[in-house]
């Protein structure tokens, strides 16, 4: 059966194929390099936009042929909001407009990857859950695809929690073999788009909505591989560790400026790659602090609590979590994270009850 399955996505890819000029091909992607920033602002290069906003959910693709042959872009009819428009618009050709099917998109992603394409398939995070067997099934057919979730977690804010995906991490990471990134952003997205397309196999990225400032520089682009995280914040006299990823991330470096005006030193580490996790940076910290807090936009179920628990089970480094527990509400940012315990505040709070065990 899986076979037949194959063969009719192959006929659907063959009818799209006719827009690429004809059958697709299995090709080299190779790297494009280091972007340029000014300041909060992202330069075009040949393979990615990032708008000027520092949101890093508007780093999106724009294909080059001679760079990019494999590429292609799938949507599900949100491509105004994940900015995969920006594709539409600069090379037609390569994006293909899904409408609101989501399953049979990734369907036809699994087509295009089996004839040599590398599909890119964009829709809220929320959304990509509704088509989760046929992510599921796809990986037994060797599918090479990016995913990218964008309006991620409690902090979209407004939209209210219809449209909060807080299951994506935890599906993904269930995949055999899968690799899930989160980028907390503008270069960190950049960076990690990159990885991901040199990537063999499905890879999940995790997008925010709201704007978020930039962390890195463009010097250090060469922290953000496959398999690492980032330390941004050590001194030898660190209380404890604060892990985020994505928009906690910025919560987890505000904690640690209002503490550090208090005397107390946190180690903060940026978990872009949640799978697979850099197990040896998290026990070394952990060890030299004495304990690790997490937090995450996303339920605890699967989440990032879990993972670095489990990959600290062998351990005596005590690990608690911040996650979102209560059912969220429409409100500003702030206000929704604050109501669901993984603000600035909920942090601190954590910080003091831990450091008071000591």
């Amino acid at each position: 059966m899986r076979l037949d399955f194959e063969e009719h996505i192959i006929d659907i890819v063959e009818t799209c194929s006719s827009r690429l000029g004809g059958a697709l091909e299995v090709g080299t992607i190779r790297a494009i390099g280091s972007p340029a920033f000014k300041g909060r602002v992202a330069d075009a290069t040949q393979a990615f936009f990032v708008d000027g906003t520092s949101r890093d959910d508007d780093c999106v693709l724009i294909l080059s042929n001679p760079q990019f042959p494999e590429m292609v872009v799938l949507d599900a009819e949100v491509s105004n909001s994940t900015r995969s428009e920006k594709v539409k618009e600069s090379d037609p050709g390569r994006f293909f407009e899904m409408f609101i099917a989501e399953q049979n998109m990734v369907g036809a992603a699994l087509g295009f990857s089996r004839r040599g394409a590398k599909p890119c398939v964009s829709s809220f995070a929320a959304f990509l859950t509704r088509a989760f067997d046929q992510i599921r099934m796809s990986q037994y057919s060797g599918m090479n695809a990016l995913f990218v979730g964008s309006h991620a977690g409690v902090s979209i804010g407004y939209d209210g929690a219809s449209q909060m995906g807080l299951e994506d991490i935890a599906l993904f990471r269930s995949l055999r073999d899968s690799v899930v990134l989160y980028p907390s952003d503008a270069m960190s997205a950049q960076i990690l788009i990159e990885q991901a397309l040199l990537h063999t196999g499905i890879t999940y990225i995790r997008t925010t909505r709201m704007k978020t400032p930039v962390l890195y520089s463009q010097n250090k682009a060469e922290k953000f591989t496959i398999g690492k995280c980032s330390v941004l914040k050590r001194s030898s006299n660190d209380s404890i560790t604060v892990v985020g990823a994505g928009v906690t991330l910025h919560s987890a470096v505000d904690a640690y400026k209002r503490l550090s005006q208090e005397g107390i030193s946190l180690r903060v580490i940026d978990l872009f790659s949640v799978k697979p996790l850099d197990v040896k940076t998290l026990k070394k910290a952990g060890k030299e602090t004495g304990g690790i807090i997490t937090v995450e936009d996303h339920y605890a179920a699967g989440g990032i609590g879990e993972a670095v628990s489990a990959a600290l089970s062998d351990t005596a480094i005590p690990v608690t979590s911040l996650s979102v527990e209560k059912e969220p509400r429409s409100g500003s940012p702030e206000e929704v994270m604050d109501h669901c315990g993984i603000s600035v505040d909920a942090i601190i709070k954590e910080v003091r009850r831990r450091l008071k065990e000591k």
